[in-house]
């Protein structure tokens, strides 16, 4: 499906974000601070907006970007040839690194895609150096308020919509309204990263709270 959709994946984030995407893609690279010359890994690279921005924030760094789907990967070595960025294929379940490798794991919208989030997260502890952090962006459910009608019907009827007429793929992001719906919230997920090992786990949502980025080290 990724690979389907790698050639309008940016322009679809930007419109169905209302332009918000980058700011949170920011957002993550303050949180996971400065490697100094250690190396970072951005997993679920997707087209590399993540990776580029912890190579323009933190100079020295060496950073990682990974990716299971290949066009995806493409995509992102032509958007961002002219870096240093290592672009790498590899399975979140079963990472091709060793133990300790990283400085710094970032990642967007991977665990809700993924069958066993906990398994994905206690792999990436195992990468990690002491020390390390890890830095997840993701959609979660909308908590059920006053907007929860509105917010509901734009995930399903109106981001399908907008993938059919933008990336000719409405199914793809039928996909994303399902997932999202029945992904953990954010207070669940915090629990899934304290039980992967992680500590000083917090978060923080964003856009109507149907956005989060969750943090946590290995100590």
């Amino acid at each position: 499906m990724f690979d389907a959709i790698a050639g309008r994946y940016d322009l679809m984030n930007r419109v169905m974000t209302l332009g918000q995407d980058q700011q949170w893609r920011k957002f993550v690279v303050r949180t996971a601070g400065d490697p100094g010359q250690g190396c970072t890994l951005d997993l679920a690279t997707g087209t590399g907006d993540i990776a580029a921005l912890m190579s323009d924030t933190y100079a020295n760094a060496r950073v990682v970007g990974g990716d299971f789907s290949l066009n995806m990967l493409n995509e992102a070595k032509k958007r961002f040839a002219d870096t240093d960025i290592l672009w790498h294929a590899c399975d979140a379940n079963c990472l091709p690194f060793a133990d300790g490798s990283f400085a710094s794991v970032t990642f967007g919208y991977l665990l809700r895609n993924v069958d066993d989030a906990g398994k994905v997260l206690r792999e990436v502890h195992r990468v990690l150096k002491p020390g390390g952090k890890i830095v997840c962006l993701d959609t979660t459910p909308p908590e059920k308020n006053v907007l929860y009608p509105l917010v509901r019907f734009y995930f399903r009827f109106g981001i399908p919509v907008m993938g059919k007429l933008l990336a000719d793929d409405a199914a793809a992001y039928a996909y994303l309204t399902g997932s999202t719906m029945d992904f953990y919230n954010a207070a669940a997920l915090a629990e899934v990263f304290a039980g992967a090992g992680f500590t000083h786990v917090g978060y923080k949502k964003f856009m109507l709270g149907t956005i989060g980025v969750h943090w946590g080290e290995k100590s």
